[in-house]
């Protein structure tokens, strides 16, 4: 790991108080090249997590607050007749950005929501027959307010296998909170940010990730883990996108460690934020129980 990406993660106490390990999370689904869901209770500093990646990794954010009237167009984009030229036009919506955040993304309607479905797996949009790329790196960072609040749409099972890892901030223990309340406003703090690297820079750590080993062994005990799902009636079975989804964040975490290669820990650290959301997609009640319940897993499982 370099510099920078250290500056990255001990850096980000002065902004997400006492959530270090989240923000490393975070950081390893980007590397990943993955999209992340946070979900939680309005308040926790969602927002202002996205807001510090973006800033610190040189990423143009563009910001979509999903309501119940919101449509596709306006995520998307449309196109426009310009009478001067006699011909349409097209008007790229907010999707066109690096680093989007898709605020409460569950209180748009499910039709609103499939927008975003082609646009996290093929990195285009499709409008009218023509093919809009999205420029490198891209990522949606989702929240999502807990399913049983009020005015909420349930996540359809394809969309949340759209997101590499979910992650919950959680409120802050007594001590964070209070140096929270003592601190200045952090919104002023965010502003003066300096990007400590650049989109180029970035996707060059993501090539480096992908070259981290992982012996057949491990990749053994990742199916293992998979086909324990497939077997117990109260989860939903993972498909192998979930398990190449683990063998990535695996990688991405051990390069943050500095090393060449996945050793156990790093999939037993990162498998409950990745599969926490496929094996429960819908339980309504604690938002970290699909999290609970892969720990219970893992600890079932013998390390090969």
């Amino acid at each position: 790991m370099t510099g920078q990406l250290r500056e990255v993660l001990s850096h980000s106490s002065d902004f997400i108080i006492g959530k270090e390990d989240k923000i490393k999370l975070a950081l390893t689904c980007i590397l990943a090249k993955g999209h992340l869901l946070i979900e939680d209770i309005p308040g926790v500093g969602k927002t202002t997590m996205v807001k510090y990646l973006s800033r610190t990794l040189g990423l143009e954010m563009g910001r979509i607050q999903f309501t119940n009237d919101l449509l596709p167009s306006d995520i998307l984009g449309v196109h426009i007749f310009d009478s001067g030229k006699g011909e349409f036009t097209f008007k790229k919506g907010p999707i066109f950005s690096q680093m989007i955040l898709a605020d409460e993304l569950n209180r748009a309607t499910p039709k609103t929501q499939s927008a975003l479905l082609q646009v996290m797996e093929e990195y285009h949009v499709t409008l009218d027959g023509e093919n809009y790329q999205l420029d490198a790196p891209f990522f949606v960072v989702a929240t999502q307010n807990p399913n049983e609040q009020v005015g909420t749409n349930l996540l359809p099972e394809g969309q949340m296998d759209r997101f590499l890892m979910r992650l919950h901030l959680g409120i802050p223990e007594r001590a964070d909170e209070l140096n929270l309340l003592r601190g200045e406003k952090i919104q002023n703090k965010l502003e003066e940010i300096t990007p400590l690297l650049s989109p180029d820079e970035i996707m060059k750590h993501q090539e480096e990730v992908e070259k981290v080993f992982a012996s057949d062994s491990l990749l053994n005990y990742i199916i293992d883990i998979l086909s324990h799902t497939r077997v117990k009636e109260q989860l939903t079975s993972l498909s192998p996108r979930a398990g190449l989804d683990i063998t990535r964040a695996a990688k991405s975490w051990a390069y943050l460690d500095g090393r060449d290669h996945v050793i156990p820990e790093d999939v037993q650290l990162v498998t409950p934020s990745v599969i926490g959301h496929r094996i429960t997609p819908h339980h309504r009640g604690a938002i970290d129980y699909g999290q609970q319940l892969t720990q219970e897993l893992i600890k079932e499982i013998e390390v090969r």
